[in-house]
């Protein structure tokens, strides 16, 4: 199968992708025409990472994904470091707009895993409004438990028979990223992406950062403030194990 031979920036012993978002959607195109199935892209940030480092699941994901991508301004000046021209992050809501606007001629048909079936219908109402010709081949919102194995077969049974190419994942990090690497091999599309938070916001449900708070690099600030008791470990605790780790590993490469 064809890969596109990226290159890559080790970060906290995982390696990212030095990559944007026609670089990931064009190696998607790629695989399609070839015929691949299952092919796994994380994108992951300070949060991911650190829980790779801490949870032997999500680094495994992390480690055996196809494609890794630097959504998170920290990741972004590791990899300037190491020398990569990263114009800025690939985050999930940003790929997924990227992919509706790329593919909106119906060369992709999408399917979505994740939020509530409310969420859901607003997401669709809200793609197909602003890229017309997008097609979307189901949608699935699985209970906020675990899925008896019954239930986890009627779920695949379902994605691969909408004969979708790509699988939109929003089940939060690091359910998501487990998700896909543990079900690689039975989801009969080309890529699984985990986008986290992309379909909230795509739905309308959840407002994101202004530009300029994206651009330079708070909006994991925006996002605190708007969530405080669930978001405070990720960007406190684990942000600042984070940086020091980095910083650490940053300096026993020179």
């Amino acid at each position: 199968m064809p890969e596109i031979d990226f290159a890559t920036f080790p970060v906290l012993g995982f390696g990212v992708h030095a990559v944007q978002y026609a670089d990931v959607l064009g190696q998607i195109e790629a695989w399609k025409a070839a015929g691949a199935r299952g092919r796994v892209v994380i994108v992951t940030n300070t949060h991911g990472l650190i829980e790779g480092r801490h949870n032997p699941r999500m680094a495994s994901a992390l480690r055996g994904a196809h494609l890794v991508l630097p959504d998170g301004f920290p990741l972004v000046l590791v990899g300037r470091s190491y020398g990569h021209r990263l114009a800025g992050r690939a985050d999930g809501p940003g790929l997924t707009q990227a992919a509706m606007a790329r593919w909106q001629d119906g060369s992709m048909r999408h399917y979505f895993y994740g939020g509530t079936p409310q969420v859901l219908e607003k997401l669709r109402e809200n793609l197909t409004r602003r890229w017309p010709g997008t097609v979307i081949a189901g949608m699935q919102a699985p209970p906020f438990r675990p899925l008896t194995p019954e239930e986890d077969e009627a779920a695949v049974q379902e994605i691969n028979a909408s004969g979708a190419d790509v699988l939109w994942v929003g089940l939060g990090c690091p359910k998501q990223e487990i998700w896909m690497a543990e079900h690689a091999s039975r989801v009969q599309v080309t890529a699984m992406l985990g986008v986290g938070q992309a379909i909230d916001l795509l739905a309308g449900v959840k407002k994101r950062a202004p530009d300029w708070m994206c651009r330079a690099g708070l909006e994991w600030f925006y996002r605190l403030m708007q969530e405080p008791r669930r978001l405070w470990r990720r960007y406190l605790v684990y942000g600042a194990e984070f940086v020091v780790l980095a910083a650490l590993e940053r300096l026993c490469a020179h």
